[in-house]
């Protein structure tokens, strides 16, 4: 189960300054536990030291049958994870609430779902998971090697 902890505004921001490096994010990945006949992948990159770019898709058959775009961009000493949606104009907005070495967490309480997206690193896997009342959906990957 995911824990929330409660901390102020003001420790958010000292906490996104001084821990925020999203490095371990970086590359290209592939779905470990994706449903047979199809295959996910996410590819993150470095922008700036303010900034990472991602984008997440589906293939079935060949055929993209999911994409969206990711941004980690620290705005005001906040940072926020901003996802789009295919054929979406604007972004939905997780505020990162808590950022450890290689992990952090992203909330929206007012988005339908999720309300909640989770990242970490651990054992050369990257793990998300994405949250919602009682919906919880958790993705692996393994970094491609080229």
């Amino acid at each position: 189960m995911i824990l929330f902890s409660c901390k102020d505004a003001e420790s958010y921001s000292t906490v996104t300054e001084q821990q925020a490096n999203f490095d371990w994010l970086l590359g290209d990945w592939k779905r470990l536990n994706e449903q047979e006949g199809r295959s996910t992948f996410e590819s993150w990159a470095k922008m700036t030291n303010s900034e990472y770019s991602g984008i997440g898709y589906t293939l079935q058959d060949r055929d993209t049958i999911w994409k969206e775009t990711m941004k980690l961009v620290k705005l005001n000493n906040t940072w926020n994870l901003e996802i789009t949606g295919k054929g979406e104009l604007k972004p939905t907005i997780f505020k990162v609430t808590n950022i450890e070495k290689e992990q952090f967490t992203s909330e929206n309480p007012n988005n339908e779902s999720p309300k909640l997206i989770k990242y970490d690193f651990e054992d050369e896997i990257l793990k998300a998971r994405i949250s919602g009342g009682e919906m919880e959906i958790p993705f692996e990957f393994e970094r491609i090697q080229k």
